[in-house]
């Protein structure tokens, strides 16, 4: 499984019409197979600061859900709406035993 963390800054007078671009794209991506889970979430501290949490089952079902004409044409909407560009990255967890450090250990 992969975690895929996607920040966003919005416009401060554009937070309600991006909050509803998020559930409409959420709403598409549950009926994506691969996807597992995922959560919205806007910082206390900085409310122009928002953060998608999606885990899907492996990062090629990700990857395809990104390519998507439908993800496409509503994060070319929220994109708009931004004041930066989105940053993605994507998380695999950690097995044990794993990686280790340059000094040998986790």
């Amino acid at each position: 499984m992969v975690r895929v963390m996607i920040e966003r800054r919005c416009r401060p007078d554009k937070a309600a019409a991006v909050e509803h671009l998020l559930v409409e794209l959420r709403s598409q991506a549950m009926q994506q197979h691969g996807y597992v889970s995922g959560e919205t979430l806007r910082s206390v501290d900085d409310p122009s600061l928002w953060l998608v949490i999606s885990t899907w089952l492996d990062a090629g079902l990700w990857k395809a859900w990104e390519r998507m004409p439908e993800r496409r044409e509503i994060s070319n909407k929220i994109a708009g709406l931004l004041i930066a560009p989105e940053k993605v990255t994507v998380y695999t967890f950690a097995r044990r035993g794993g990686a280790k450090s340059a000094h040998g250990t986790a």
